[in-house]
């Protein structure tokens, strides 16, 4: 049995907590698909295209990942694309009220796709792209959170 997922998510930016879900995920699955929501709504600091840059350029070493930008319903680019799992992560027990409900809408919107959950490796576990953004706008370190790539580009962004 071959099983595709896609990881779908804002990724403003992508973090190590991300990269480090992902490439867990490679092991587990036969393609991951990293994919970008548009989101306006979030009002991102990155537009789509550079996020989904940032993630190719961060992910770019794995051969069975993808990245690709979206708009519209998880579920319906999980199934135009032949997905079958979402997966999502869990870092602390706060994320998981608003995650099952997302999880149980999925499935009532198409049954065909699963969701499946991974936790955070324990380094990562209090790391968000919110607070990674946060950091680096008041001048902080944020190279432990981060590839060098997207450091940089933040750190770019923040002086404009």
């Amino acid at each position: 049995m071959t099983a595709s997922a896609m990881y779908p998510g804002t990724f403003d930016p992508i973090t190590l907590g991300h990269e480090d879900l992902v490439r867990r995920a490679c092991r587990i699955f036969d393609k991951v698909v990293v994919a970008i929501a548009a989101n306006p709504s979030k009002e991102p600091m990155f537009t789509l295209e550079e996020r989904v840059e940032l993630a190719q350029s961060t992910l770019g070493d794995l051969s069975n990942v993808q990245v690709s930008g979206y708009d519209g319903l998880t579920v319906d680019f999980a199934r135009d694309r032949g997905l079958s799992v979402i997966l999502r992560g869990l870092r602390a027990v706060s994320d998981f009220e608003y995650e099952f409900q997302l999880a149980n809408m999925n499935r009532h919107l198409a049954e065909d796709v699963e969701t499946a959950f991974l936790t955070p490796t324990e380094t990562y576990n209090f790391i968000s792209s919110s607070l990674v953004r946060e950091i680096c706008s008041m001048g902080g370190d944020i190279s432990e959170f981060v590839s060098p790539i997207v450091n940089d580009a933040l750190k770019k962004r923040v002086k404009t």
